[in-house]
């Protein structure tokens, strides 16, 4: 994950795919950390892939001779209940990747007898199938993103979604209310919003949220220039079509007509013909 994203920082790779959230196990903490922190980043969009894993060994190993298996924590928790009742005994061996598990199996000292992966990875690396469709959930989807360097933004399309990362300047009662309340005031509807801890002292986070619409609406705008004012150390992550075309339910008050009449009304306050 982070050696990818920093292939990107770098200027060696124009962009990067890594998954973000998980309709089962939630946020992805490794990219949601690598994207708030370090280089500035932007998602350019977002595609949803269907999950499905097999239980994967070398030629010649059969399932009643699995002691160790190696995946990645997501998809492991994703496949805990078949596990537990074909596998019990287990061992479960921690890897970046469901791919780099599966490609591990290839090296001669690899510490453990299986991997739980895709299964074009299986079949791409030759590897003997021992069991397939072992998902607890079979339509599981992951959201991946596409990121790339700070450039400009894609127009909007209607069905967009911004992300921002919005850190906790100071902890004090109705912090958080204040975050929510300046998408709630501009009719902002959030489609996720996850804490994760800064790392610099216990009890300190930042919240990463999703809500629908682009930046090039005006209530968009105005929300993040609200909370521009309430956390200056505010990350713009982009505004990008949404990868399922869901278009954002707007009332006429939230519109960008109503906020440009509100806006030209307070002018002809200040500056009266």
């Amino acid at each position: 994950m982070d050696s990818a994203l920093e292939l990107v920082r770098t200027g060696r790779a124009a962009a990067a795919m890594v998954p973000i959230e998980n309709s089962v196990e939630g946020g992805v903490s490794a990219t949601l950390d690598a994207i708030a922190t370090g280089g500035p980043l932007m998602i350019l969009g977002e595609q949803l892939v269907p999950i499905r894993f097999v239980l994967a060994a070398r030629p010649g190993l059969g399932l009643s001779r699995v002691r160790r298996v190696s995946t990645h924590s997501h998809a492991w928790a994703q496949c805990r209940q078949w596990s537990s009742a074909n596998i019990p005994d287990a061992e479960y061996i921690p890897a970046s990747s469901t791919a780099a598990a599966a490609v591990g199996l290839l090296a001669a000292d690899c510490p453990y007898d299986a991997a739980i992966c895709a299964p074009l990875v299986a079949e791409q690396r030759g590897l003997n199938v021992l069991a397939e469709g072992i998902g607890d959930v079979e339509d599981a989807v992951t959201r991946f993103i596409l990121v790339g360097l700070p450039g400009p933004l894609p127009a909007p399309t209607g069905s967009d979604k911004t992300t921002l990362v919005v850190p906790l300047p100071k902890d004090h009662p109705g912090a958080l209310m204040g975050i929510l309340e300046q998408f709630a005031s501009r009719g902002v509807n959030l489609s996720r919003i996850e804490s994760r801890p800064t790392g610099q002292f216990l009890g300190d986070y930042f919240f990463s949220i999703d809500i629908d619409g682009h930046l090039a609406e005006e209530r968009v705008a105005d929300a993040v220039r609200g909370l521009h004012r309430l956390s200056p150390g505010l990350r713009f992550l982009g505004s990008f079509p949404r990868a399922d075309r869901r278009r954002s339910a707007v009332s006429g008050h939230n519109g960008d007509e109503a906020f440009r009449q509100a806006h030209e009304w307070v002018v002809g306050l200040l500056e009266p013909a």
